[in-house]
């Protein structure tokens, strides 16, 4: 017998009798329950099970009440698409997955497809489920052979070109079950899918690792894994359905752990729009077929525990079509929705349940009869939930708006396609000179509360070391003759120490990086005539550190259009500008193909300017947008007039810090992809580095390292080197929401700002020999200190630094060519301008910076410090 059909290899004890009064005694006052007494209440049965069911629907009835619901139950009318049956995971108790030679076809056609939902629309159906196996095209051939002979890149492609047609030929909803998401999975979907799901099950590693359990031989089932895709979606503010599987051979450990983890990310995130507690039916033909049935007195005490723990707020739903009307003299409908559910999930007056075949969905007049019969109305509601729909952005994407107004009123109807008319000028256009004599309208923007998550679940994650000196004299003393002998071969230990060197031993230490650097670029302080052109503000990502992000409502919103582009670009190019640099927030209707717009118009306008342009971010979310390869959308991006790329929304590449200093940004290994594509495809692009927030020294060491070993694969692929310069910026905390919310520190110390450019200067040498210092975020004198140990680069003129200013920087907003001077000009060394890959700048491109003084007229004004 089949391992996963044994009982629980781990003794479960019985909680004594007085254990389990105290928890319930807890749940009835409402206290917050640990983990220990939801594992005793799970225990519950007879009297002690009644009463946890009274505790949980009073919890689940408040919540009603309170949203102005009341005494109602809902459901989503639906049809279930299988859209194909392969799969690469080996779960033991499934019958949906099979192999190829059972299949007419490794997926079904559109056609076939269309069918279901047409006559689901028919028959009033609003939601099209599409299930399927995890990336059966890693698994089998069959499933590679036939996406590539019919152009589609991999499933998601398929996935995502059927949730369109359902949208434009039928109006139905598609809720996407395709197994594990990616960060960029769910960039690609969110837009044709207004909500996914995916059951977490159970964190129970012990059912993926050990032969013969339940998920052994599964990569998709492996807990962190799932964990991470429903952290994902959160962070990509995707309404998201996810559950737990019950009777699988886990404990009860395991499935209170399994709860509270699914709260944590409900909390943080909010994507979490409900809860399936599924049940375990044993199947023929499979493993486990000779495993018991999940109890339902379990099932029932497991609905109660998750309604407790997840609060009034949560839906929690139990598959009606897993459970019976009478069995053995008990009706199982009423026995859950005393437990607390409020939802009985999809039901399809059409399709089986393809997952549990044997077991058909209710009639929905029947269901709404049992309902009734407990005191609730059965009410139909859409795939994605209320909430979500009146929220809006972020949760729900412009291009489905049109389609679920029609459902929500059937009287409006529109096409799936990309915004109209999305760079049109909207709002403070004139932030840019605005920002220096006004300021910012508020010092936040209008959804702070919301759209950042829960700041209390982020705060035990915060690194509260900072860069508190924690190395001895002799460590740094070591360090620094290692330094001295191979700048570049430090160890992680060594570079530590060197980032707490202090008094005599920071001196030493940025008096090598100096002269590291001046014999290696020697001693110009270079910079570039640049304009900085920040075509929207309006962005619903969600990063904590950002005070430049804006609601499209909110006073300071602004949008560009490609005119007013255009017109920026050239008016830097009158000034002496070599460069503009153009980036902006994600906003909600922006096409993935706006960014070949911006770059063309003003390449057609300034044939000669150098664009360099859009953040790895910017890149990922318009290859997302068009379900294009990043490679092939920056060889469009590059066709279109794109130069060279900015390295920014690195922030700290280490996404235990990402994640709490940004919500929905991209994760590292998304950045470094973007990054190395561009390299491959012969695209410079600069590197950077946001610090001194939530981070840590440490942090700071493995950045440096990672990014030096990323021009080390670029030299070696490419045999060029594809980091032109390494920026450090300093966090500006003065608004930041991180810091209004008490995360973040104040920024970097002076102290820290020196070593931490002295120790890349020294980690970075002979990889990457442009090191740049930010003008906007730091004080004159400490800027001068950084250029006398290790910068050789001041940056640029910038004309129009709206981001930082935003944040609460007070050094302005550009600095003309006087005013470079004026910064370099007591370190006594040489001032020359450069281009953006650090190369001479032509005669009458100096010429004309110089009568402009390197910033357009139309910029110049005096100016105010923030306040």
């Amino acid at each position: 017998m089949s391992g996963a059909n044994e009982p629980d290899p781990v003794p479960i004890p019985t909680p004594t009798a007085s254990s389990i009064r105290r928890a319930l005694a807890r749940a009835r006052d409402g206290k917050t329950l640990d983990a220990t007494e939801v594992e005793t209440l799970l225990h519950a049965r007879g009297e002690e099970l009644d009463r946890l069911l009274e505790y949980a629907g009073r919890v689940r009835d408040a919540g009603l009440e309170a949203s102005g619901r009341g005494a109602v139950i809902t459901y989503s009318r639906k049809v279930f698409v299988p859209l194909t049956r392969l799969c690469r995971d080996r779960c033991h108790y499934c019958t949906f997955a099979t192999v190829p030679g059972r299949l007419e076809a490794p997926y079904m056609s559109p056609d076939e497809v269309l069918e279901i939902a047409r006559k689901g629309a028919e028959m009033g159906c609003k939601e099209v489920l599409i299930t399927l196996g995890d990336r059966p095209e890693d698994r089998w051939r069959q499933a590679a052979e036939w996406l590539d002979s019919r152009g589609y890149d991999d499933t998601l492609s398929y996935v995502r070109a059927m949730a369109i047609m359902v949208l434009e030929e039928t109006g139905l909803l598609p809720h996407l079950n395709p197994g594990v998401l990616t960060w960029s999975d769910l960039q690609r979907l969110k837009s044709v899918s207004p909500s996914m799901g995916m059951m977490l099950e159970t964190t129970s590693r012990r059912l993926f690792r050990e032969k013969g359990q339940a998920h052994y031989g599964s990569p998709d089932k492996d807990p962190a894994v799932r964990l991470r895709a429903l952290e994902d979606a959160g962070r990509s503010s995707v309404p998201f359905t996810t559950g737990l599987l019950l009777g699988i051979g886990e404990t009860l450990a395991d499935r209170a752990e399994s709860i509270f983890a699914m709260r944590g990310v409900s909390r943080r995130y909010g994507g979490v729009q409900e809860i399936i507690v599924q049940n375990f039916r044993a199947k023929p033909d499979t493993a486990m077929m000779h495993r018991p049935d999940a109890e339902r007195e379990e099932m029932a005490a497991t609905i109660a525990v998750t309604r407790l723990v997840m609060g009034p707020k949560a839906h929690i739903q139990a598959p009606p079509n897993l459970i019976g009307a009478e069995n053995g003299g008990v009706d199982e409908y009423a026995l859950m929705i005393r437990a607390g559910i409020d939802d009985w999930g999809g039901v399809s007056p059409l399709t089986a349940d393809h997952v549990n075949p044997e077991r058909p969905w209710p009639q929905i007049d029947d269901l709404a009869e049992r309902t009734a019969a407990q005191g609730f109305t059965l009410r139909e509601r859409l795939t994605v939930y209320p909430e979500y729909i009146r929220a809006g952005e972020p949760w729900v994407d412009p291009r489905l708006r049109g389609h679920i107004d029609a459902l929500v009123d059937p009287r409006v109807a529109r096409p799936w396609q990309e915004p109209e008319a999305v760079l049109v000028s909207t709002g403070r256009t004139d932030l840019h000179t605005g920002i220096d004599s006004e300021g910012r309208t508020e010092d936040r923007r209008g959804d702070f509360d919301a759209v950042y998550g829960d700041w209390d679940e982020l705060a035990p994650g915060v690194d509260r070391r900072g860069a508190v000196p924690r190395r001895a004299d002799p460590e740094i003393a070591a360090a620094l003759r290692s330094a001295e002998r191979d700048p570049a071969g430090l160890s992680d230990d060594e570079a530590l120490a060197l980032l707490h060197a202090d008094d005599d031993a920071l001196e030493a230490l940025t008096g090598l990086a100096d002269r590291v650097r001046r014999d290696t670029v020697g001693d110009d302080v270079t910079y570039v005539v640049t304009r900085n052109i920040n075509f929207t503000n309006v962005c619903y990502t969600g990063c904590r550190f950002c005070a430049f992000a804006q609601r499209r409502t909110d006073a300071d919103a602004y949008t560009l259009s490609l005119d007013q582009v255009a017109d920026r670009a050239e008016e830097a190019w009158k000034a002496g500008a070599t460069e503009v640099c153009m980036q902006g927030g994600i906003h909600p209707d922006l096409p993935g193909t706006a960014y070949f717009d911006i770059a063309a118009a003003v390449r057609e306008r300034v044939p000669d300017m150098h664009i360099h342009a859009f953040s790895p971010m910017e890149v990922v979310n318009g290859a997302a947008r068009t379900d294009l390869p990043i490679r092939e959308w920056l060889t469009r991006a590059r066709e279109a007039g794109l130069d060279s790329i900015p390295g920014t929304a690195a922030e700290i590449l280490d996404d235990e810090v990402r994640w709490i200093l940004t919500k929905g940004k991209l994760p590292a290994r998304e950045w470094i992809e973007v990054i190395t594509t561009a390299h491959d495809l012969g695209i410079p692009t600069t590197s950077t580095m946001m610090y001194g927030h939530v981070d840590s020294p440490h942090h700071w060491v493995a950045h440096l390292k990672l990014l030096r070993s990323l021009q080390e694969r670029s030299l070696e692929h490419n045999g060029r080197p594809g980091f032109t310069e390494f920026v450090l910026l300093p966090f500006v905390h003065t608004s930041a929401p991180i810091y209004l919310a008490g995360l973040a520190r104040t920024g970097p110390t002076v102290r820290e700002n020196r070593a931490v450019h002295a120790l890349a200067r020294l980690l970075l040498h002979g990889r990457i020999d442009n090191i740049q210092g930010s003008w906007v975020k730091l004080a004159e004198d400490t800027f001068r200190r950084l250029l006398e140990g290790g910068v050789n680069d001041a940056g640029g003129t910038l004309m129009e630094e709206t981001i930082s200013r935003m944040a609460g920087s007070g050094q302005g907003s550009y600095k003309t060519i006087s005013d470079i001077k004026a910064l370099v000009e007591p370190t006594g060394r040489p001032l020359r301008q450069r281009t953006t890959t650090y190369g001479p700048v032509s005669e009458e491109r100096l010429r004309a910076a110089e009568a402009s003084d390197g910033v357009a007229p139309g910029i110049l004004r005096p100016r105010l410090p923030l306040v």
